[in-house]
């Protein structure tokens, strides 16, 4: 059996059946693009007879692409067929996907009908579908529902009606890895003309266990996997197309084979998130932004000693750049001494336990720390030990009905005085306490804050400009906490006028 695995992509049919995720006809022809250079083998265009905008959308797409295979979904039903045939009237590559629901659940409550009649109805279809085209494929809806041996029969039927691919779907997503796997097996083993068609997987993921799902089917002999970018699809999605393309490229004992260009995939799902505006979970496999970041301080060592201590692939084989380290209160100095050296800063020892301690200070405020960060940070330190005048305390009282007032300690090298005051504000307050402790009379003639990054945890940083005696000094602080970084940048500032 050849180890080539056909992937078939229907993220503009199966995912974009999503609530909020419908596209126009440009845009579904931008996505078939990008999966042609992705290389999947099919696309799954659309569902022609459901709309005029989709039978236009099968249409176009096949005038777009040349390399991929494109595929139309139809119903067991003769005026379905002949749109899709319609449809697909300018594809390089055409192929009919037509099919009915086999399981005890379909055929009873929803087809209102018995099994000799299914396959009477399948064997009808695929018949008729061959007509347009030589390419026709067959699911067998609710398989992984349906009875093995009443599949079987199935099966062996459509094959014989023309049926070039067999898809055998978990509708539901109910299947077990090692009970859909089995059913693969079944299939294999019991269908005297399955060697006549490929047989693919079609895993939904309602019980999170699509891609082991599909996995298990290729493992026993499926050679086809219907996939999507991100996951997308009905109710819980499908099977992911990056988790099982980079399964299979990690396990390479499997021996499976793909013509998928992965260092497309993370473009690939960029482009899929943007048009179809629904965001990528952070800790989504292969494609979420987690999904090669590094918080933990021992992981951090260990990726930073050796990438594949942590990392089974490595993210530029996706089209990511680099891995990440993210720096938060749980990194460890190494991590933090190798982010300060990209940044061009270089601390040991005593020097470096000092900076680690301020960092764990600040992270633990903040959620994550960024360079920006680092960079305030360091430059505050640097002109800290510069300072002979500096913050030591500050305590504010504010409120709706409260007069707000502080009470600042301000440090002259090494002796503490303290000061308390009012103001219209708590800031305004802390600022009189100090003109009152540092004897200037200085005029604030610029007050400046901004946010370096992102959220109501940020870092803000403080610019001051204060006029003394016809002269304008500078003062600058960062803190989270913006009240204290304002008074220590009035403080800068005073404390420079001679």
């Amino acid at each position: 059996m050849s180890n080539k695995v056909y992937i078939f992509d229907t993220t503009l049919r199966d995912g974009e059946q999503v609530p909020g995720c419908q596209l126009n006809t440009i845009e579904k022809i931008e996505v078939a693009r990008q999966l042609e250079k992705l290389g999947v083998d099919i696309i799954e265009a659309g569902f022609p007879i459901s709309s005029p905008g989709d039978f236009n959308s099968v249409v176009e797409i096949s005038k777009a692409v040349t390399n991929p295979t494109i595929c139309a979904l139809t119903r067991a039903v003769k005026k379905d067929i002949e749109v899709a045939a319609d449809a697909l009237k300018f594809a390089k590559r055409g192929r009919i996907h037509t099919g009915i629901g086999t399981s005890y659940y379909h055929i009873t409550s929803k087809l209102n009908s018995n099994p000799d009649e299914i396959i009477e109805r399948a064997i009808e279809a695929v018949k008729y579908a061959r007509r347009f085209v030589e390419d026709v494929e067959f699911y067998a809806e609710d398989a992984g529902r349906t009875e093995n041996e009443y599949l079987a029969r199935v099966v062996e039927a459509a094959i014989k009606a023309g049926a070039t691919v067999i898809n055998i779907p978990d509708t539901t997503g109910y299947c077990l890895p090692g009970e859909y796997g089995e059913k693969i097996a079944y299939l294999m083993n019991h269908v005297p003309n399955v060697d006549k068609a490929i047989i693919s997987t079609h895993c939904h993921n309602d019980l999170g266990m699509a891609t082991a799902n599909t996995l298990s089917g290729v493992i026993n002999g499926a050679r086809q996997v219907e996939v999507t970018i991100n996951g997308l699809g009905e109710r819980a999605g499908n099977t992911s197309l990056e988790e099982v393309v980079m399964a299979m490229k990690s396990h390479k004992d499997l021996d499976f084979e793909t013509g998928i260009d992965a260092k497309q995939i993370i473009k690939s799902s960029k482009l899929v998130s943007t048009l179809m505006r629904m965001p990528v979970q952070a800790n989504k496999a292969i494609v979420g932004r987690n999904a090669f970041s590094h918080s933990s301080g021992i992981h951090q060592d260990g990726v930073l000693k050796n990438r594949e201590n942590y990392e089974i692939i490595d993210p530029a084989d996706v089209g990511v750049k680099e891995s990440s380290i993210v720096l938060t209160a749980r990194s460890g100095r190494a991590a933090l001494k190798h982010r300060l050296q990209v940044l061009g800063y270089n601390y040991e020892g005593a020097e470096l336990d000092n900076i680690y301690q301020k960092f764990l200070a600040l992270a633990d405020k903040k959620k994550d720390i960024s360079d920006e960060d680092l960079d305030i940070l360091i430059d505050s330190e640097q002109e800290k030990e510069d300072r002979s005048i500096r913050l030591e305390s500050l305590q504010v009282i504010c409120g709706k009905s409260t007069i707000p007032t502080a009470t600042v300690a301000v440090n002259f090298s090494g002796d503490v005085f303290t000061e308390t005051a009012s103001g219209n504000g708590p800031i305004d307050a802390a600022f009189s306490a100090v003109k009152n402790l540092m004897k200037r009379k200085v005029h604030l003639e610029e007050f400046l804050i901004q946010a370096i990054t992102r959220g109501s945890d940020d870092l803000g940083k403080v610019h001051v400009q204060v006029e003394h005696k016809g002269q304008t000094y500078y003062g600058f602080a960062a803190n989270v906490d913006i009240v204290s970084a304002s008074v220590e940048s009035f403080i800068d500032a005073i404390a420079k006028i001679g």
